[in-house]
């Protein structure tokens, strides 16, 4: 099992001030683990030293932006491949259950794809595993990572990482693919608005179901808890 994949998850999550009080820890479990390489170390230091030391509601200001209001940046990794499609109801189902099949019970309104949960999830798992299963979402880790860069956000360490950890490299069309999303910048609340507008229910083959209406409306009103280990 690795502390990396925990204290990424950690650094993923909302800021808070428990977060900031257990950087040290966290830097001290990465460093303790060795699997990051120097160069992405040195590049998450910059996020560690401001998620220590920034005004917590700069941070908290800068999260939300970022993926709370973005939905090309959402850490919700279905969001990029699913979207609102029956698709990706039922592979979240098939997630929950491979959580569940591996010790880690979830809240029932739990959303598993959220990055910092599966991240959690990683944690628990011997290391080849974790990074068996990491290489499935490479490309979508990778186009975040982009995204990111281009706005300048020291968040993009810990998705380049992640990549790098995952042993795979993205095929470039996968990548491409998730970049194609609309990538509004988060000041621009028209087109972040229009982003997350949610599309007309309708009947028959093909269509939209209830229930995918209803997890766009919770993953836009509320950020899940990290999971407790079973």
């Amino acid at each position: 099992m690795s502390r990396t994949f925990k204290a990424l998850s950690l650094l993923l999550a909302y800021p808070t001030e428990e977060l900031q009080a257990a950087v040290p820890e966290l830097a001290a479990a990465i460093s303790r683990d060795g699997i990051i390489r120097p160069s992405e170390r040195r590049a998450l230091d910059r996020l560690i030293q401001e998620t220590a030391s920034n005004d917590l509601y700069d941070l908290q200001e800068r999260y939300v932006l970022l993926f709370d209001r973005t939905r090309s940046l959402s850490l919700h990794l279905f969001e990029h491949v699913h979207g609102e499609s029956r698709d990706r109801g039922q592979a979240m189902i098939d997630l929950k259950a491979m959580y569940e099949q591996n010790g880690l019970e979830i809240d029932a309104a739990e959303l598993p794809d959220f990055l910092p949960l599966f991240l959690e999830f990683l944690s628990t798992l011997p290391l080849e595993r974790a990074c068996e299963h990491l290489a499935q979402p490479a490309h979508i880790l990778s186009a975040l990572a982009e995204r990111l860069r281009k706005r300048g956000s020291a968040y993009e360490a810990i998705f380049r990482a992640l990549v790098t950890l995952a042993h795979t490299q993205p095929r470039s069309e996968e990548v491409a693919a998730v970049l194609q999303e609309p990538d509004p910048e988060p000041t621009d609340f028209a087109a972040l608005d229009a982003a997350w507008e949610d599309e007309p229910v309708s009947f028959g083959p093909g269509a939209s179901s209830c229930k995918d209406t209803l997890i766009s409306r919770i993953r836009a009103a509320r950020r899940p808890p990290l999971a407790q280990g079973g």
